[in-house]
């Protein structure tokens, strides 16, 4: 799947994404901007390095719409959101912390994942044995960094598979 990061000019406060699905069909979402890499380009650092595999963007990939998966996996009170998508859900918004701070502390990426996952009834993903500094913060500074290179008007593809392990 190809994900289309598209900034809109800088009196937006949305950009969007689209996500076009190897099949052609496509569906897409608002992206607020909110001074760090945004959310669902979070999603594609996490959903792309982790062995996860019903995580949003997957979700998407395999024909789902963006709009009602959003809704589905945010409604921390739902009980049938899949195991892995809240521990997607849950891994963003900690890392989502971590970019707020500007600095990276494991203990505190954990903690945050972790009370996100049990607040949704849900176990953590185990994370052991994953650099979670390289493997997550790192590539999603990297990507920020990146992202705020796009002129406005302008956009960033990405490609997205989901894992099927």
């Amino acid at each position: 799947m190809k994900l289309i990061a598209e900034k809109r000019s800088s009196n937006d406060k949305y950009d969007v994404l689209r996500f076009v699905r190897n099949n052609g069909s496509a569906t897409d979402t608002l992206m607020p901007r909110q001074g760090i890499l945004p959310h669902d380009l979070i999603h594609y650092v996490v959903e792309s390095a982790l062995p996860l595999r019903h995580g949003f963007l997957s979700q998407v990939a395999l024909g789902a719409d963006a709009q009602f998966v959003m809704q589905t996996v945010h409604d921390a009170s739902n009980p049938a959101v899949h195991q892995q998508a809240a521990q997607v859900e849950a891994i963003v918004e900690g890392l989502q912390t971590q970019l707020w701070s500007g600095s990276f502390d494991l203990d505190t990426f954990l903690e945050a994942a972790n009370s996100a996952c049990a607040a949704r009834g849900h176990p953590p993903f185990d994370l052991a044995g994953v650099d979670v500094h390289a493997c997550l913060y790192q590539r999603a500074q990297a990507l920020h960094a990146q992202w705020q290179e796009i002129p406005f008007h302008r956009s960033l593809s990405l490609d997205f598979s989901p894992r099927m392990v």
